[in-house]
């Protein structure tokens, strides 16, 4: 798999973006316990690589933060 700067060195495939956002929701539960299937759905195409977590950023609810 080539390099894609777009995600950085820890975030390359899909495992460890996935890690990634298990982290996140970790370090604040509240803000990822009751999303919307709109929201878990961006998450899903930020882990298969469609989106970078600043594109996700962007296109969810700006109530929910970004962190």
């Amino acid at each position: 798999m080539a390099y894609n700067s777009k995600y950085g060195p820890s975030a390359q495939t899909p495992q460890q973006r996935a890690y990634i956002l298990r982290q996140l929701q970790a370090a604040n539960p509240s803000l990822y316990t009751r999303i919307s299937a709109r929201v878990r759905a961006l998450y899903d195409r930020y882990v298969a690589g469609e989106l970078t977590w600043g594109e996700v950023c962007l296109l969810r609810d700006t109530t929910t933060g970004c962190r």
